[in-house]
């Protein structure tokens, strides 16, 4: 944030922000009035808080921006997908725009008895600048990490997703590695919870592993379903495909993943992007449903959305059908999450590499 910009209100916690509206004339319970209407009723202008007064609302406006960052770009596809770029200020003078992705119905199963459907679309949330795994088939991480979002750049992200329509389920599993930006990431998500009315079992965190980062905070029971990115049973592939976890052995994560469920009875998800002719073939998934076979997980099989940045090509629909058929004859659950808004450059990480490279 530069010297001259105002601390939004976003990144005021609702002790600070009360004091606040205190020091500018108000009552407690008009800063109360000020973040329901920002959390929960996407009303982001003062002037039309008309339960202010107005010299609150004057003084809000001058000194409370509600946000720090600006829309860029806003792309949407005939799925009604809406993927959004939004600028933060820079820090010595690096970019620092991000992408959040408004998914309508994303979880929906045409199966599903009336009153089981999920309600609301699914938010995909970014928790870096950029991202420092590297992982070769993902735009996010071509470019490298430039910083951490703060605390109320994660948060933005989600007000301004619930301003496209209504929330039913968030993912964070935009750009960055969320378990390198934990700390800020939790603050936001205490606002998500506890102001924005999102349970914990309608917010899940994707990462690529970190036993022991998974060891030190099961205990605590976060208020997040866990997603670990696994993208191959092979210990050589992954190493490729994962270049931060080099090494890390996938038998570690594994069991860090069994520890988690023992710590907070919540079953993990192991997400498994599907590369055609690289990682989808049948031998792949008799090979993973070995290594899963028992466990309490689901696997989440995401077939490669194409990016021009990259290689790797889309899995056929029948190699698809063929490794989850596997994986169910090794009665591990398998779903299959086929991409949202691939015409509108989607995969994660395209519109921020199209801004930098027509700057």
């Amino acid at each position: 944030m530069s010297a001259e910009a105002k601390p939004p209100l976003l990144s005021y916690s609702r002790a600070a922000f009360e004091a606040l509206v205190v020091g500018f004339g108000g009552k407690p319970f008009h800063a109360n009035i000020v973040r329901d209407s920002v959390l929960t009723k996407s009303l982001f202008d003062y002037e039309q808080m008309t339960a202010l007064p107005k010299n609150v609302r004057a003084r809000l406006a001058a000194e409370a921006p509600v946000f720090a960052g600006r829309e860029v770009t806003r792309s949407s596809a005939r799925d009604e997908t809406t993927k959004l770029l939004i600028e933060f200020p820079r820090t010595n003078d690096k970019d620092a725009t991000v992408e959040t992705v408004h998914m309508p119905s994303l979880y929906s199963n045409p199966d599903a008895a009336e009153g089981d459907q999920e309600k609301g679309a699914t938010l995909c949330v970014s928790t870096q600048v950029g991202c420092p795994v590297g992982c070769p088939f993902c735009a996010s991480g071509q470019l490298g990490l430039s910083r951490n979002l703060e605390a109320h750049e994660i948060l933005e992200q989600y007000v301004r997703g619930a301003a496209l329509g209504k929330l039913g389920r968030s993912v964070v599993m935009g750009m960055g590695e969320p378990l390198l930006n934990y700390k800020n990431l939790s603050v936001a998500l205490g606002v998500v919870h506890d102001e924005m009315g999102m349970g914990a079992r309608k917010i899940t965190v994707s990462t690529v592993g970190f036993p022991d980062r998974l060891r030190k905070l099961a205990p605590l029971r976060p208020r997040f379903q866990l997603a670990i990115s696994l993208h191959s049973p092979d210990q050589d592939q992954r190493d490729v495909l994962v270049p931060a976890m080099k090494g890390v052995p996938i038998d570690d994560i594994l069991a860090a993943g069994d520890d988690w469920f023992e710590k907070t009875g919540r079953e993990i998800t192991y997400e498994y992007v599907l590369l055609g002719r690289e990682n989808d073939t049948e031998g792949h998934a008799r090979r993973l449903g070995e290594k899963l076979r028992g466990r309490r997980c689901t696997v989440n099989l995401i077939p490669f959305n194409p990016v021009r940045e990259s290689p790797f090509r889309r899995p056929d629909t029948a190699d698809v059908d063929l490794f989850r058929g596997a994986l169910e004859r090794a009665r591990v659950v398998a779903t299959v999450r086929w991409s949202r808004g691939v015409e509108s450059d989607a995969a994660c990480g395209q519109l921020r590499i199209q801004k930098l490279e027509n700057r």
